[in-house]
């Protein structure tokens, strides 16, 4: 029996710390959370930012690190090993966007739920928004 890996504390406050640093810095965030992947017993920070699609995700992580580097010591072992670029229209993305709203910067631990029939086993959510109008 593998033992789940836990969100620290730290962790939490680090993501939040962050999304809200990249409010601050003016890249756009619509979705912001850590997600645990049960196959590789970890936790991710999804970001997902419009600028993956626009710009790609390679600048999405050059904004992020931009960000992070505003102060290293108060992301409490953050870094973009642990962070994962999104698009806004990724599944995963849009599936959590239906079940749950958080336009601000909120937490909201959403755990061992199924949304449309996809199981998700572990997500502490920030922030999810709706699409802008295109």
């Amino acid at each position: 029996m593998v033992v789940k890996e836990p969100l620290w504390p730290e962790l939490m406050e680090a993501g939040k710390k962050l999304t809200q640093q990249l409010d601050t810095d003016g890249f756009p965030v619509h979705a912001s959370l850590w997600f645990y992947i049960p196959d590789a017993n970890q936790w991710r920070l999804l970001i997902a930012s419009p600028i993956v699609d626009t710009e790609g995700p390679k600048k999405a992580y050059e904004g992020i690190r931009e960000s992070l580097s505003k102060d290293p010591t108060g992301f409490a072992g953050l870094s973009l090993q642990n962070i994962t670029v999104l698009s806004p229209q990724d599944p995963l993305i849009r599936l959590l966007r239906f079940a749950v709203r958080l336009p601000g910067i909120g937490s909201v631990r959403f755990t061992r739920n199924r949304v449309n029939n996809v199981y998700i086993e572990d997500a502490y959510i920030y922030r999810t928004v709706a699409e802008s109008p295109r």
